[in-house]
């Protein structure tokens, strides 16, 4: 009889205390009754403890403490987050019966999100020191350097509750139980998310003032893939080696795209198409000529601030242009008579485009014949359509910050 009592006092305990020390006991218990109430909740701390980590780690912990920013994260992390869980849920219980299993999908779900629970205290425990030091009125030099190492433990301690919980609703040694996680929890979202990649949408950084105003450094921007078909820069790793696009269709003048640089076809560029093939380009005193006439513009109110220009420029010109197609955009000017505003006339080859960044007088593009020149067709990696994120760069005085109003916003 004393041999059961243990067991029995841990019967009686809360899954939410016992899950810590004894998870493949508390599991147990959980999977025994009814194992869906606490998934969703759990899921959806779970993807909003994901994205608070991925904070951590691009450097901009000091946003913990803006209720957007929680916000975001939980409503965003969470909703794929709950997705994932039932999608991965289902794999596992396929992989886990091909393996000698027998748990079912809504087990294996209570696995998958009660296995969170550290990695969720964790970005507690972030957003708890991000608030306390706001409280206190310390800056962003005085985040503990171990907090991203806390937070990166519990993550880990995630997937080792995980395993372990597994292994006990499905009756696995800890080969079996990593196999069937890796699949259906690791495996499987990143084969989704390659695919995503290739052949739908990839996400890209813009590092550079030069096509400032239409993008700025910090912004992340979507690159739509299907818009013009898919060349062998289309595949992620150089996987094949192939001529030509696979359902190709030719950029529209206007478009902002995203290429291959030809002469170093490891480097991903940002800039706008101006030049089809065959076209007639030349700059004229910083005005754009297409095949021998200029394209209309019309003079806006100066940019202010020397991120467009560099230090010493407090200011520049700003100017809305309209090409033929009806495509328009805006475009600085920094200088009156720049390098490249005046040129010779480029014929663009076939099967090539011509490419200018917006902020003409700080921009490597087509014009450097030396360094970009003719952009082939073939090296186009998509069309640039939205700004899924936008981060100002942090100073000594002033930490880095989120720029909410540029997110979702449409690249023209």
């Amino acid at each position: 009889m004393s041999s059961t009592e243990p067991n029995d006092a841990m019967a009686g305990s809360s899954p939410l205390l016992t899950i810590w020390w004894r998870p493949r006991q508390a599991i147990k218990d959980v999977v025994a009754k009814t194992p869906s109430p606490m998934v969703l909740p759990f899921a959806a701390l779970g993807g909003a403890a994901s994205a608070v980590s991925w904070l951590l780690s691009v450097g901009i912990d000091q946003s913990l403490a803006d209720w957007r920013v929680l916000l975001v994260c939980l409503v965003g992390g969470g909703a794929l987050s709950v997705l994932n869980v039932y999608i991965a849920g289902w794999v596992a219980a396929g992989v886990g019966r091909l393996m000698g299993g027998a748990a079912s999908a809504a087990k294996l779900r209570a696995v998958l999100a009660w296995g969170m629970l550290p990695a969720i205290a964790g970005a507690a425990l972030a957003i708890a020191v991000v608030l306390g030091l706001r409280v206190v009125g310390a800056g962003a030099s005085s985040l503990p350097g171990a907090l991203a190492l806390a937070v990166g433990l519990c993550s880990l301690w995630s997937i080792v509750m995980t395993l372990l919980m597994l292994g006990r609703v499905e009756g696995f040694d800890f080969f079996r139980s990593f196999v069937t996680y890796g699949i259906s929890a690791l495996c499987l979202p990143a084969v989704l998310a390659l695919l995503i990649r290739t052949f739908l949408f990839q996400p890209f950084s813009v590092p550079s003032a030069s096509n400032i105003p239409t993008l700025l450094p910090g912004d992340y921007v979507f690159a739509n893939k299907f818009a013009y078909g898919y060349s062998r820069f289309s595949l992620p790793f150089a996987l094949a080696s192939f001529s030509g696009r696979v359902f190709g269709s030719e950029p529209a003048l206007g478009d902002m795209v995203v290429f291959r640089l030809p002469k170093d076809e490891s480097t991903d560029y940002v800039k706008r198409v101006v030049g089809l093939p065959r076209d007639r380009i030349q700059m004229k005193e910083g005005e754009l000529l297409i095949n021998g006439v200029a394209v209309q513009r019309e003079r806006l109110r100066d940019v202010i601030g020397d991120d467009a220009c560099g230090p010493g420029k407090a200011s520049a010109k700003r100017w809305r242009e309209t090409l033929p197609n009806g495509a328009s955009y805006d475009t600085l000017d920094c200088i009156d008579i720049g390098y490249y505003d005046n040129t010779t006339v480029y014929t663009v080859p076939a099967g090539h485009l011509f490419m200018l960044g917006d902020n003409r007088d700080n921009s490597t593009d087509s014009r450097v014949m030396s360094a970009v020149g003719y952009i082939p067709i073939e090296n186009v990696v998509g069309r640039v359509g939205m700004i899924f994120f936008s981060m100002a760069a942090g100073t000594r005085e002033q930490p880095s910050s989120i720029r909410y109003e540029r997110i979702g916003t449409i690249v023209r």
